[in-house]
C-alpha cells in the first residue's frame, strides 16, 4: 500500500507548532544558562573569599597584598606577595606590558598568595565573562581585590594611603567588601579595584554580566549577587569600553552603596 505523502498544509502546521515551541523554550533554556553561570560565579567567589581570609588566619591577621602590580617590582615587593601576580614568563619576568599571552597570565595566577589556597584556576574566572579570547591574549581573570583592602590605597601619592592592612582594623567585616567583578580596558585587571571615598564620580569600572548583578565577597566569608539599582550604572561598561574614566553619576544609590562598603582606616 502506497504512504501518502505530508500535504502543504501539514507540513505548515508542524512548522508552525515548533516555532510556537522554540519561542517557549529558548527563553527558558537561557534563562536557566544565566542563572547556572551566577550560581559558578557566586561559588567561584565565595572559594576566592575563603582564600583570601584563609591567609590572613595563617598570617597572624595580616592581609595578603591585595594589589597586582603594574611593574616588575612584583618582584620583589615590600608589601609582601601579591593575592595575584600580574602576567609573566617562564623565569618570573614581567610581562604586563609586553603583549602578554594567556599562559602568561595564567603563570601568574598560580604563582599568587592565594593559589595554594584555591587550586584551580578556572575560580579565577566568571563563566559569563563575556570578554572575546583574541587568540591567546591575556583577559582571563574576572575578578579583582578593592584598592583599600590592602591594595593600592597603600600609597599616599596616588591614593588615600589609609588602605586596611591587618583584619582587626577593619570595623563590621560583613559591611566590607573585598572582591568585585572587573573587565579592566587595558586588556588584564591589573591594580586593585578603585573607587573615589566620596564625590558624584566612580572610578574604575565594574562588569555586568549577570543581567542587573555582580558577585561581590565580602570580608567576613559571605559572596552574593548584587541587583543594581540605577540604569545609569549599567551604562558605565560601554562608558569604559570607549577609553573613557571617571563616570559621573551624581545621586546614584548604587555609587553610594560602593562607597559605603569600601574598606579604609579612619582618617
Amino acid at each position: 500500500m502506497k504512504k501518502e505523502a505530508f500535504t502543504l498544509i501539514e507540513l505548515l502546521v508542524v512548522i508552525a507548532v515548533i516555532s510556537i515551541l522554540m519561542a517557549i523554550l529558548v527563553p527558558a533554556l537561557r534563562k536557566a544558562r544565566d542563572q547556572g553561570r551566577r550560581i559558578v560565579c557566586t561559588s567561584n567567589v565565595r572559594t576566592l573569599i575563603t582564600a583570601w581570609y584563609m591567609y590572613q588566619s595563617d598570617n597572624d591577621g595580616k592581609l595578603v597584598n591585595g594589589n597586582v602590580p603594574e611593574s616588575d617590582l612584583f618582584e620583589d615587593p615590600p608589601e609582601g606577595a601579591c593575592w595575584a601576580e600580574p602576567p609573566q614568563d617562564r623565569a618570573g619576568h614581567y610581562r604586563g606590558d609586553s603583549d602578554p599571552t594567556l599562559e602568561d597570565e595564567l603563570r601568574g595566577i598560580k604563582r599568587g598568595a592565594l593559589y595554594p589556597y584555591a587550586k584551580a584556576v578556572d575560580v579565577y574566572r566568571c563563566p559569563a565573562d563575556d570578554r572575546k579570547r583574541i587568540s591567546d591574549k591575556a583577559n582571563f581573570r574576572s575578578y579583582s581585590i578593592a584598592g583599600g583592602m590592602n591594595g593600592e590605597e597603600r600609597y599616599e601619592d596616588r591614593y588615600t594611603g589609609r588602605a586596611i592592612t591587618k583584619y582587626s582594623e577593619m570595623r563590621n567585616p560583613a559591611t566590607k567588601y573585598v572582591f568585585v567583578e572587573e573587565a579592566d580596558t587595558r586588556e588584564w585587571n591589573m591594580g586593585s579595584w578603585i573607587i573615589y571615598p566620596t564625590g558624584d564620580s566612580w572610578c574604575d569600572p565594574l562588569t555586568f554580566w549577570h543581567g542587573n548583578r555582580s558577585c561581590l565577597g565580602w570580608a567576613d566569608g559571605h559572596a552574593e549577587m548584587h541587583r543594581w539599582l540605577d540604569e545609569d550604572t549599567l551604562e558605565m561598561a560601554e562608558f569604559y569600553a570607549e577609553g573613557n574614566w571617571n563616570y559621573y553619576a551624581p545621586d546614584s544609590p548604587d555609587l553610594e552603596f560602593m562607597q559605603k562598603g569600601y574598606a579604609l582606616r579612619p582618617e
